[in-house]
């Protein structure tokens, strides 16, 4: 009985945990980067695609400055709420929050559509 109890439920656990699919992007893939606010980054991919990321916390001089990712040696994708990157001329840190659903972009106009 013990053991059906025990079985039950750690099958329960399994069927009813969240599944988080983190969303990745390959920085080989990213045509242009950009931040007016700090508090968000646009990334144009090679793809036609536009994806936003809202970052962890504020980001000020990211407005301003250029960045570097922070990956390991041959890593070339970057994850939701895991990676970071270093703003150049501050050395502040910014680390990645959510990715929004790609948007297509017209590359003739140079912008993301509305």
């Amino acid at each position: 009985m013990k053991k059906s109890l025990i079985f039950l439920a750690l099958g329960a656990a399994v069927f009813t945990a969240p599944a988080y699919a983190k969303t990745c992007i390959d920085m080989r893939d990213i045509v242009s980067s950009k931040s007016t606010d700090g508090k968000s980054m646009v990334f144009k991919m090679k793809d036609g695609t536009t994806r936003v990321n809202h970052l962890q916390g504020s980001c000020p001089d990211l407005k301003f400055n250029g960045f570097a990712w922070q990956s390991h040696s041959g890593d070339t994708k970057v994850c939701e709420n895991e990676q970071s990157f270093q703003v150049l001329q501050s050395s502040q840190i910014c680390v990645l929050g959510k990715f929004d659903q790609p948007v297509m972009w017209d590359a003739n106009r140079k912008q993301a559509p509305n």
